[in-house]
């Protein structure tokens, strides 16, 4: 039985020519961790809508206290929500770009997962401040101002949230950070809710002034939608949970190396952005340790080249007539 785990950077295989695989492989996928890269990525994406979202609020602030609008006043509360956002996820990834030490065994990528969960009450605390703003001028319906600076403040709102909306998704599918992901469809719906306060001041305008706070509360509605699908998104994570084709594309890419005849386990997890498997092959029985060995390195090639989130591999290799989990520990499943 050959026991090998590979990190992403080098190979590190238990008996001999530790550091000559270590330093080899090093060579060959070079100095620096694509984790490393990634965070990095994340960061500046983090920051650049931060600054534009916080922008867009600005401008708006102004115009819901000149207006008195209060479907533009949830809109812009959730945009300052939605500002705010971007600090965890800047922590979580300036976390992220430490290396893992002897307590911290896989590093701080699962800040980010929690980094969500912080994201997620955020934008449900904008929720809950934005019903009662709208349940309240419901009671007390109130004089709305102004009403074309209503609705540029509404297009501004649009045109800020799709830009970081496009800017988050595209650049969390990329890095496969599932909360950068969750803050970028958040933006998303951000700019339609604007869109919706734009509706708001054409019902009033016509001579409907109910049509204002009944628009906030349908932002309302619309911001706890996002809580809901985040949370699965975010909660999944944090649960070791992991989309089923990723498990596919394992297989897929193992069952074109050659020499492997089964492929009996497979685990993974993301931590953070990134992808952590441990995987139990099979081979000929009569192949010596060295041959296993240059099967299992075909095999880390392989999945280093399909996956380009992965970023840690335990291959543990059997002989086909001892193979898996159920063979070794027989009973457990």
């Amino acid at each position: 039985m050959l026991y090998k785990n590979y990190n992403g950077r080098g190979a590190i295989l238990k008996g001999r020519h530790h550091h000559e695989h270590e330093k080899h492989h090093a060579h060959t996928h070079g100095a620096v961790d694509p984790s490393i890269v990634s965070t990095s990525r994340g960061i500046w994406a983090v920051k650049w809508s931060f600054i534009a979202l916080m922008v867009t609020a600005l401008l708006q602030i102004f115009i819901v206290y000149i207006t008195g609008s209060v479907a533009l006043l949830a809109d812009t509360i959730h945009n300052f929500g939605d500002a705010a956002t971007a600090i965890p996820l800047w922590i979580a990834f300036s976390l992220g770009r430490r290396k893992p030490n002897s307590r911290f065994t896989y590093g701080y990528g699962r800040v980010e997962d929690l980094a969500g969960v912080v994201v997620i009450l955020l934008i449900l605390f904008s929720a809950l401040v934005a019903g009662y703003e709208s349940i309240h001028r419901l009671i007390n319906p109130q004089e709305i101002m102004f009403l074309q600076y209503v609705a540029i403040a509404a297009l501004i709102g649009f045109v800020g949230n799709e830009l970081v909306a496009e800017f988050r998704i595209k650049t969390g599918k990329e890095i496969g950070s599932a909360a950068l992901i969750a803050d970028g469809y958040h933006a998303r719906v951000d700019g339609f809710t604007s869109l919706a306060v734009l509706l708001g001041a054409i019902g009033v305008w016509m001579g409907y002034p109910l049509a204002d706070p009944i628009i906030g509360l349908i932002i309302t509605v619309a911001i706890l939608k996002i809580v809901w699908d985040s949370s699965k998104m975010v909660f999944s994570r944090l649960l070791d949970g992991v989309e089923p084709e990723v498990i596919d594309e394992i297989r897929h890419s193992i069952n074109h190396v050659e020499g492997v005849e089964d492929v009996s386990d497979i685990r993974v997890r993301w931590i953070g952005h990134r992808l952590h498997a441990e995987i139990n092959i099979s081979v000929n029985s009569d192949l010596s340790v060295r041959e296993g060995h240059r099967i299992a390195d075909e095999v880390r090639k392989n999945l280093l080249h399909h996956l380009k989130y992965l970023s840690g591999t335990t291959i543990h290799v059997d002989p086909s007539e001892e193979s898996g989990e159920d063979y070794h520990y027989p009973g457990i499943n």
